[in-house]
């Protein structure tokens, strides 16, 4: 729980509801005001995946847009945000245009009367990926054992409501026991990653199997084999750290892109 959410019962009940359905949220905190504006440093929010405030306060409209616009931001790429919402006369004196990113702060037109400054804090809140691991040879083992412990939403079975969310990766390390069944069921849907325990003399065996049974190469195409980045593994648990790190770094492209 973050301090916003112990500081508000009510904005930690909201997330935590929002956390129970396991769709993406952010927290707002004003962290800076300078002259007259009604929010004062503490006041918080809670954005919904749309950006628009679900509970709590960070005073009228005149923060609205700057606010949105940066929880969607903070929101796609995983990153928090920190906004200055300010008259643009004073963003002139300083050298800054509304839209300017200076040293980390983003700055954004205060068109109100009240010509007051505001800094926001947004901190995006993203459910857990969610990894499917089939199988249950030691690879499989090792790799939902260890994933748990990175924060990973670990099952064994593709769900429905997971079977087309991008922020599921698959992995599937069957190693002889259903590898087909279980490739047929991880290219259904339109997750986010897929990769498969074997070599790649193996996997395209079994490429040319699914695609005489209609699933073309644009689909097989997705599947990242042999799984993991090559660290020279050699073991199970070996084998999986490497799957791990190749997972981590699929699920931060986006953010580090972003910060780019």
């Amino acid at each position: 729980m973050s301090p916003a959410e112990i500081l508000d019962t009510g904005l930690a009940d909201a997330a935590q509801e929002l956390r129970a359905r396991q769709v993406p949220f952010a927290f707002a905190t004003i962290v800076r005001t300078a002259g007259a504006t009604a929010a004062k440093p503490g006041a918080k929010a809670l954005l919904s995946a749309d950006g628009t405030i679900v509970h709590g306060w960070l005073g009228g409209g005149c923060t609205r847009g700057a606010v949105k616009r940066a929880a969607l931001k903070a929101l796609q790429s995983g990153a928090p945000q920190l906004i200055s919402v300010a008259p643009e006369d004073l963003l002139a004196e300083k050298g800054i245009a509304p839209g300017d990113t200076v040293d980390g702060t983003h700055f954004a037109r205060n068109g109100c009367p009240s010509r007051g400054t505001v800094d926001i804090f947004i901190e995006p809140c993203l459910p857990m990926p969610a990894l499917v691991v089939m199988g249950t040879s030691p690879v499989a083992q090792a790799l939902s054992t260890l994933a748990q412990q990175f924060h990973w939403s670990v099952s064994a079975t593709i769900a429905p409501e997971t079977a087309s969310a991008q922020q599921t990766f698959i992995v599937i390390a069957t190693q002889g026991q259903g590898d087909l069944d279980a490739l047929k069921a991880a290219l259904s849907g339109e997750a986010r990653y897929v990769a498969f325990v074997g070599s790649g003399r193996k996997f395209a065996t079994l490429a040319q199997k699914l695609h005489s049974l209609g699933i073309g190469p644009d689909k097989t195409g997705r599947v990242n084999a042999p799984a993991g980045l090559d660290l020279g593994a050699v073991t199970p648990e070996e084998i999986a750290l490497s799957i791990l790190a190749q997972l981590l770094r699929v699920r931060r492209a986006e953010t580090v892109a972003a910060d780019g």
